[in-house]
């Protein structure tokens, strides 16, 4: 993986914050120095990356999280926003739409759950006031902040967008910028929760922008809900996610499938041991801490039973996942064993995905585009973990600006489905199909494990069995097995991101590395290969609660700028 951008891992006894962002994991690290826990380090982190990320994640968006108190199984925070009163698949197709507009229509943008997120965590699990949490990203927000060179990439996307006054085309990473908007948006919410969010200037300017698509009961109505996790046990612990309509069982899905799968050494099928990469002593990475061992995963097998494993998963995503889909039937060991029965070690089966009753093939209306997602995690010396991911879907979400907030609004809307009878079917006071998929592992004793998530879009969990599979079952170490290469799947065509799972086309398996030999081996066994090494790959963020009693964690250098610190 020599090409990769590499990073170690970062070690610290009484607490960790993870993100894509050094300012934001400085700001979580600080709350923690201060007495505060690490939801207050979470929620202050994710509104520092609200401020100087505004490409991936904001208070226009959702959010989602994993919550481990230290004592008793995790919980769960469903902060996905609902579609506004005046949602209407009829007038969608009556206009020519077979899919949500991705950008520059109000369907596409639920009424954002992020505030409403970080109120319910502050409020459960927070110690610091929330005036306290919100401060620094106000002081960014107001004074200015360093833009960062995956913002200055991006900003020529939004030039032209109506109410974008932020961010210049031509702004420069490093280049100074400024959001008062933003600024008197979480001063409000510091003073007045989520009154000064959904009952004030942000709330107002989205019931204009809507022209009736929402309503002030909409605003009215509490989005966040603690609700219960989806488990299953793989790799020798037990593996934990946010329930539908997150896509996050397929992270399970897969992990329980890929376990019994020959991944490693001798389980590997007969004849293909002798010739596999052996699995030496572990070498240690610039802190001193072990890689694990690196034949497996250099085997092309590896990718390939793991690739097999997250599409016997998966393929069906686009008929089962709804908000009323159970997560507990969908991992359950009778759905699955079948499908890993059916794997062959030694060819690709893919796998297509169904056609629902009535659809019409592949949808249109859908435009290439990067999927941006900010994930972040913290542990406190109490060892109690968060799990929080925010996005706005697509990059800079719809392309819609609320007011003079300069807040874009997430498009997570596009999950829905437009096809009569669909279960996801877009209509009022229902929640999209969501890809964000934190993760969360346990011991079997209940400790906290790890604390992990990507943003990807559709390829989430792919990132993350790969990062389980190394970390629990290889024993990589968490800055080793982030920064090494990736398979994801990707829709073939000129799909997005969004739509790998949608039928009407087939699949590729993109590889980052070039050099690690994966693309031959795996066409060989039949599959549709790319080699891609500028394509999304994620930015995953690992924070583990080591049998030593310390901490171990690593930021994705894929990110550029972030940073796992601690205490």
């Amino acid at each position: 993986m020599a090409d990769l951008p590499q990073t170690v891992t970062r070690t610290a006894a009484a607490g960790m914050v993870s993100t894509i962002d050094h300012a934001a994991t400085s700001v979580g690290v600080d709350l923690l120095r201060r007495g505060g826990s690490a939801a207050d380090a979470a929620v202050g982190a994710n509104a520092v990356l609200a401020v100087t990320s505004p490409h991936a994640c904001g208070p226009g968006g959702d959010v989602w999280a994993l919550v481990h108190d230290s004592t008793g199984p995790p919980v769960a925070l469903n902060a996905a926003g609902f579609a506004g009163s005046g949602a209407d698949a009829g007038r969608l197709r009556a206009q020519g739409h077979h899919r949500i507009p991705l950008r520059g229509h109000v369907a596409s943008v639920t009424v954002p759950g992020a505030v409403d997120g970080w109120l319910a965590l502050h409020e459960r699990y927070g110690r610091l006031p929330l005036a306290e949490v919100l401060a620094e990203a106000i002081r960014m927000a107001s004074d200015g902040f360093a833009a960062s060179p995956h913002l200055a990439d991006r900003a020529p996307e939004v030039a032209e967008v109506a109410g974008n006054t932020d961010i210049p085309a031509d702004l420069q990473p490093g280049g100074v910028v400024r959001r008062p908007g933003t600024a008197r948006t979480l001063e409000a919410i510091a003073a007045h929760g989520r009154d000064g969010f959904y009952g004030g200037e942000f709330g107002q300017a989205l019931l204009e922008l809507g022209a009736g698509e929402y309503s002030p009961a909409d605003l009215d109505t509490p989005i966040a809900r603690w609700v219960e996790p989806v488990r299953a046990p793989a790799f020798g612990c037990d593996l934990w996610t946010v329930p539908p309509p997150s896509q996050g069982y397929l992270t399970l899905a897969g992990a329980w499938i890929a376990d019994a799968l020959p991944l490693v050494g001798a389980d590997l099928p007969p004849g293909a041991a002798a010739d596999a990469l052996p699995l030496v002593g572990a070498d240690l990475d610039a802190d001193g801490l072990p890689l694990g061992p690196p034949g497996a995963a250099a085997d092309g097998r590896w990718a390939h039973l793991l690739v097999e494993a997250a599409s016997a998963a998966a393929y069906d995503r686009h008929r089962v996942l709804h908000e009323g889909a159970e997560g507990r039937v969908l991992v359950h060991p009778a759905r699955l064993a079948p499908r890993r029965a059916a794997i062959d070690p030694t060819r690709a089966a893919n796998l297509a995905p169904p056609a629902p009753p009535g659809a019409t093939g592949r949808p249109g209306g859908g435009v290439a585009a990067p999927g941006d997602t900010t994930y972040l995690c913290a542990v406190d010396a109490d060892r109690a973990g968060v799990s929080l991911i925010n996005s706005n879907a697509s990059g800079f979400g719809a392309h819609l600006v609320a007011g003079a907030t300069g807040i874009f609004l997430h498009d997570r809307g596009i999950g829905f489905s437009l096809e009569p009878g669909h279960p996801a079917l877009y209509a009022p006071g229902r929640r999209p199909p969501h890809t964000l998929a934190p993760a969360l592992v346990t011991r079997p004793d209940g400790a906290l494990r790890l604390v992990l998530g990507t943003m990807g879009g559709d390829s989430q969990p792919q990132i993350l069995l790969q990062l389980l599979h190394r970390i629990l079952k290889l024993g990589q170490s968490p800055g080793t097995a982030v920064s090494a290469g990736r398979w994801v799947l990707a829709p073939d065509g000129d799909a997005d991101g969004f739509s790998t799972w949608l039928p009407g086309h087939g699949r590729k398996v993109l590889i980052e590395d070039p050099a690690s030999g994966w693309a031959s081996e795996l066409a060989a066994l039949g599959h549709v290969v790319e080699v891609a090494p500028a394509a999304g790959f994620g930015h995953a963020h690992v924070i583990e609660s080591t049998a030593a009693g310390t901490l171990a964690g690593a930021a994705d250098p894929r990110s550029l700028i972030g940073t796992a610190a601690g205490l």
